[in-house]
């Protein structure tokens, strides 16, 4: 009877702490393909392969004269705009102190020159906007902290903004996810906060995360339901397999 007992107990045990299996891959947490969004010739290009960047950096400019002399003549034409609008302003004013003693068409016309100068300073603006965006769109930045892992280009190289081209990939230095897989009948079980015991392929040591994800399906090709757990300084594109511990949080 104290076989059965404690047969019955350790099934009870078992259960509820059940181990459930899963293999993974690691990702980056953040992975972007960067390109051009406008055509041209690559004038230079201030990064390779494994160049460790800052979210903002200057990675690859195209020939960009044509555009920087349209910014000038922009910037020209707002501060002329500015300059206009205070002195058509100032005639406003005065002719506005005095309007009852002159004659109406001539306010009208001090009026008229004051709002012409406002729109004009406001066409001014916008297409100094236009021409900071167009070329803006000559140089390639870095979207975040990372390090250049491909790159597919090279000075003199033509672009097309029709058809982009990937000039260079990127991802997070040191943070990465690995990128669960499980059975579906696991569903009800495999929480987040759970504890993800694991080794990677050929290394003999084991670690350990928490679920930080689960993906709200399943995957209709193979049937396993997919978690992330976070880490740091894996190789992206490691494997390796391990258990999900069900009975323990984070």
């Amino acid at each position: 009877m104290r076989k059965i007992y404690l047969a019955l107990l350790l099934l009870a045990f078992n259960l509820s702490a059940q181990e459930v299996y899963a293999s993974f891959f690691v990702k980056a947490i953040q992975d972007a393909t960067l390109a051009f969004n406008a055509g041209g010739v690559i004038k230079k290009m201030d990064v390779d392969v494994s160049s460790r960047v800052k979210k903002g950096a200057l990675l690859a400019e195209l020939y960009n004269e044509d555009s920087r002399a349209l910014l000038s003549l922009a910037k020209a034409d707002v501060d002329k705009a500015e300059v206009t609008l205070k002195y058509a302003q100032r005639d406003y004013e005065r002719e506005e102190k005095v309007k009852h003693l002159v004659d109406e068409a001539r306010f009208d016309k001090f009026a008229l020159a004051y709002e012409s100068a406002k729109t004009s300073l406001q066409s001014a603006k916008a297409n100094l906007t236009y021409r900071e965006a167009l070329y803006k769109k000559t140089a390639l930045y870095a979207p975040f902290d990372g390090v250049i892992y491909e790159k597919n280009a090279e000075v003199g190289d033509v672009v097309t903004e029709m058809q982009p081209k990937s000039v260079f990939k990127i991802q997070s230095q040191e943070r990465r996810k690995l990128i669960l897989e499980f059975d579906q009948k696991y569903w009800s079980i495999v929480k987040v906060d759970q504890t993800f015991k694991y080794k990677i392929d050929g290394d003999v040591r084991e670690y350990s995360g928490v679920i930080s994800k689960i993906y709200p399906h399943v995957n209709e090709q193979n049937r396993k339901l997919i978690a992330e757990v976070e880490v740091k300084e894996f190789l992206v594109g490691l494997f390796g397999d391990g258990y999900i511990l069900t009975d323990s949080k984070k």
